[in-house]
C-alpha cells in the first residue's frame, strides 16, 4: 500500500509514510515478538488493553518460514474461496464485520477520479490509489479481493454478518472516505482493510496498522484507538501462528504493529478498525507467498482467527 504523498517521509520504503505511535509491544525485543504475539493470541487474557503506482520488482520462489502450529479450518480449496453457508448461526452470530479489500482492479483506468482530493480530518489525500503489484503483474487489488473473499467465507461459517466495501463492482474506488463510512453505517463490531505492501527487496513480513489518536475536522478516533489496538494485536498474533511468517523487518523494529494518522480509512472510522499489510509484493520471497493460493488461505485464516478472538473478548 503506497500513497503519493509519502515521498518525503520513508525514503527506504517506496514512498510510505509512518507516524510514530504508542504501541503496547514496542519495548519488546523483536526476536521475542512472534512468541509473545502467539501467547497473546491464543494463551493471553481476554481483557487485553481495550498508495501506489506499480513498479518492477524481482520475482522468485520461496517457502514459508516456520511451519504454522495451527491447522486452518474451513478452507475451501486453493482456487475457490467460496462463501460461508451458516451466516447467522454460530459463535459469531449477531456480530457484524466489514472487510475492506484495498484499492480496485480498475483504478488505473480512472486517474482523474482517484486522484481527486478528499478530506480525512487531518488534511486531504487522494480518493484512492492504484495499489502495487508483483513483478509478474499480480496486482495488489486482485490479492486483496481474493483474501477478502476467503476471509468472508471463514467468518460467515462462524455466523458473522460480513460486508465488503467493494467487490470489483465499482468502476473505481470507492474513496477512502466511503470505505470508512461503510463500516460506520454497518455499525461494525470490527473492520479490517486488507492490503499488501510495495517496499524494497529484502523488506519482508507483514504488519498491522493501528489508528493514531486524531481529533480534527470530521475525524475523532478517541473511542476506537484502544479497541483497534486490541483487534490489531490479536490479528498480528494469529497471523504469525497461522501463516508461519514473521512480522515485518522494516516497520517499527519488527513489532508487527504500526500506528498512523494519515489514513482516511482509519481517521474517519467510528468502529474498531485496522489495516493489515500481508507482505511485500516487491520482495521475491514474499511475492512467492502472496501469489500462492494456499498461503492466501492461511492469511485469511490468520485474520479471521484474530477477529474472532477480538469479538469473543467483547
Amino acid at each position: 500500500m503506497l500513497y503519493d504523498d509519502d515521498d518525503d517521509h520513508r525514503p527506504a520504503l517506496s514512498r510510505r509514510l509512518r507516524t510514530p505511535g504508542v504501541i503496547t509491544v514496542a519495548a519488546l525485543v523483536p526476536a521475542c515478538l512472534a512468541g509473545w504475539l502467539i501467547w497473546h493470541a491464543v494463551g493471553g487474557p481476554d481483557d487485553s488493553v481495550s498508495a501506489k503506482n506499480p513498479a518492477p520488482a524481482p520475482t522468485g520462489g520461496s517457502t514459508p518460514g516456520a511451519a504454522p502450529t495451527h491447522t486452518p479450518t474451513g478452507t475451501t480449496g486453493d482456487d475457490k474461496p467460496g462463501r460461508g453457508e451458516a451466516a447467522g448461526h454460530g459463535p459469531l452470530a449477531g456480530k457484524v464485520v466489514v472487510i475492506d479489500p484495498g484499492h480496485n482492479p480498475n483504478n488505473y483506468r480512472h486517474p482523474t477520479e482517484i486522484n481527486r482530493r478528499v478530506n480525512i480530518g487531518k488534511g486531504t489525500t487522494e480518493c484512492d490509489t492504484t495499489g502495487t503489484s508483483t513483478n509478474n503483474g499480480y496486482a495488489e487489488a486482485r490479492f486483496t479481493l481474493d483474501v477478502s473473499h476467503r476471509l468472508r467465507s471463514l467468518l460467515e461459517k462462524q455466523g458473522a454478518k460480513v460486508e465488503l466495501t467493494q467487490n470489483d463492482d465499482h468502476s473505481f474506488g470507492p474513496c477512502v472516505t466511503e470505505r470508512a463510512a461503510a463500516g460506520n453505517k454497518a455499525k461494525a463490531d470490527a473492520a479490517v482493510s486488507v492490503h499488501a505492501d510495495g517496499s524494497s527487496v529484502g523488506h519482508r513480513g507483514f504488519h498491522v496498522i493501528l489508528p493514531a489518536l486524531v481529533k480534527a475536522g470530521a475525524a475523532n478516533t478517541a473511542d476506537i484507538v484502544a479497541p483497534s489496538r486490541d483487534l490489531g494485536t490479536r490479528i498480528a498474533g494469529t497471523f504469525v501462528r497461522d501463516t508461519g511468517t514473521a512480522p515485518s523487518n522494516y516497520i517499527d523494529g519488527g513489532t508487527g504493529l504500526d500506528t498512523r494518522s494519515d489514513l482516511g480509512g482509519l481517521n474517519l472510522s467510528t468502529v474498531p478498525k485496522v489495516f493489515i499489510e500481508c507482505g511485500n509484493m516487491r520482495d521475491p520471497k514474499d511475492a512467492a507467498l502472496l501469489t500462492s493460493a494456499s498461503w492466501r488461505q492461511k492469511a485469511a485464516q490468520g485474520i479471521a482467527d484474530g477477529i474472532s478472538g477480538f469479538l469473543h473478548a467483547e
